[in-house]
């Protein structure tokens, strides 16, 4: 129950950062689509910078987790093995997650009209 509570608190952080810089881009975006971008372009021109973010923090967390993993539970008389697809499978979950957090921004911000987003500027 916690877990989930985690994760729905961090997913709010990451929608929430991901509106500030959809707002701080807007000009930019507007310039964009005026120019003839995609709104899959745009989309993934936001969600890149978040997706590089994650998986950096992937790659530092995953060792950390097998290592503090292994050696808890050494401790057992019972013993199992950890795989790595275990990990794999989490590292995939929080990529999902957090694309889903801030592909729906990125939409939002994509399908914003550039005339609206300049003339405010």
């Amino acid at each position: 129950m916690f877990a989930v509570l985690a994760i729905f608190i961090s997913c709010l952080g990451l929608f929430g950062l991901a509106a500030y810089t959809a707002e701080q881009r807007t000009r930019e975006i507007g310039i964009r689509k005026v120019l003839g971008a995609s709104v899959a372009g745009i989309t993934g021109l936001l969600s890149k910078e978040f997706l590089r973010l994650v998986i950096i923090s992937n790659i530092i967390a995953l060792p950390a987790a097998a290592w503090f993993l292994s050696r808890w539970l050494t401790s057992y008389a019972y013993r199992i093995s950890i795989s790595w697809w275990m990990f794999a499978a989490a590292a995939l979950v929080s990529i999902v997650i957090a694309l889903a957090t801030v592909g729906v921004q990125a939409i939002r911000a994509a399908l914003t009209s550039p005339v609206k987003s300049l003339r405010s500027e």
